[in-house]
């Protein structure tokens, strides 16, 4: 079997109500969905996106840069690609858009070989787990006010869920009536964690979550620039809170420096930026080599298969932005995800709700 073609398709996904953190209000979510397509005539998907809709071009275009890097190659031999795709794009960089393309190509090849050998790709890398914790994801928004908020946070608890997240502003007046409204209503047993979208310098991180660590935070996440690991470890060894943080690392590399640098206790590779299966399995395999628990971000349809296989696996960050593009729905039962193990990514497109989306 080898692989014919690639087509990728423009969509943009209406939000019925904007979404507000510390670095951007959104509106819709711009994505794309890639095909492969096989002599055989078995296809494989993948979904990437962005929130900024001027952008989809070019995450479009870096797909095709590296459409030779796949065609003729045979679904198995996503190790070959992805040292081939690692070649093309060493005079672009190793970070960014670039390991976005790879990626989405990662991905769809994952999905072709799960649906060639009939298995899902989680049962294809290896399982530990049928289920894992969730946490709600999809609300406590920074663009809501108190009262909005507790509604919410009550209504995530009623769902079922054990855990949710909170947006901060990076400012005690503003963060900390707002993070005590929603202990008070969610109550004692249910985690909070709190993420700033890296909006704070390390002193103000400091201070910041010293005060609100009276209200038992699960995590704090994201409290510094991305980049500045030095200011991240200068976070995580000042203060009592376990510090969440690789949604913006790419590649096992960036995790190995995040890693040494003891910058996070927890780490949240994202299927996007991370490089695709092939090196979210390696990651994963850099954290369970320290002990270290491991949170997804976004794409939690896809998501459930790797956390499936890591050994260190904590928690999926489940949000339903993307559900109105899939056939079926995730499984969620008092707060437990439930791995599905259709082959591939266990979950398929809705072709349907791909053409009305269509750009």
């Amino acid at each position: 079997m080898k692989i014919t073609d690639l087509r990728t398709t423009a969509i943009s996904l209406p939000l019925a109500e904007p979404l507000g953190n510390a670095t951007a209000t959104i509106h819709e979510f711009s994505c794309l969905v890639v095909d492969l397509v096989t002599d055989e005539g078995l296809e494989g998907e993948n979904l990437i996106f962005t929130i900024r809709p001027e952008q989809l071009k070019l995450l479009d275009a870096m797909v095709h840069v590296l459409r030779d890097a796949v065609i003729g190659r045979d679904p198995d031999d996503t190790g070959a690609f992805w040292q081939d795709a690692w070649r093309r794009i060493n005079f672009i960089g190793f970070t960014g858009v670039s390991i976005m393309g790879i990626s989405a190509i990662d991905g769809t090849m994952w999905d072709l070989r799960g649906k060639r050998a009939g298995l899902s790709i989680s049962r294809m890398l290896g399982r530990c787990r049928e289920s894992i914790p969730a946490y709600a994801s999809g609300g406590l928004w920074l663009n809501q006010d108190i009262p909005s908020l507790v509604r919410q946070a009550e209504g995530f608890v009623a769902e079922g869920f054990k855990a949710m997240k909170l947006r901060l502003a990076g400012r005690i007046d503003i963060d900390l009536p707002r993070v005590k409204a929603v202990r008070a209503a969610i109550g004692g047993d249910i985690g909070l964690m709190i993420d700033a979208n890296q909006v704070l310098d390390a002193d103000t991180a400091i201070r910041l979550g010293d005060a609100l660590a009276q209200f038992d935070i699960a995590w704090f996440e994201e409290p510094v620039p991305a980049h500045a690991l030095e200011d991240l470890a200068k976070v995580a060894k000042a203060l009592r809170l376990p510090i969440a943080s690789g949604e913006n690392e790419y590649t096992r590399y960036g995790f190995r420096r995040m890693v040494e640098a003891g910058a996070a206790s927890i780490l949240m590779p994202d299927l996007q930026r991370v490089g695709g299966v092939t090196e979210f399995a390696r990651v994963g395999a850099l954290a369970a080599s320290f002990d270290l628990p491991i949170s997804s971000h976004l794409f939690p349809e896809m998501s459930l298969q790797l956390l499936s296989h890591v050994p260190t696996a904590h928690s999926l960050e489940y949000m339903d932005w993307f559900a109105p593009l899939y056939e079926g729905k995730i499984e969620l039962v008092d707060g437990i995800a439930r791995i599905p193990d259709a082959p591939g990514w266990g979950m398929s497109l809705d072709r349907d709700a791909v053409s009305r989306y269509a750009l």
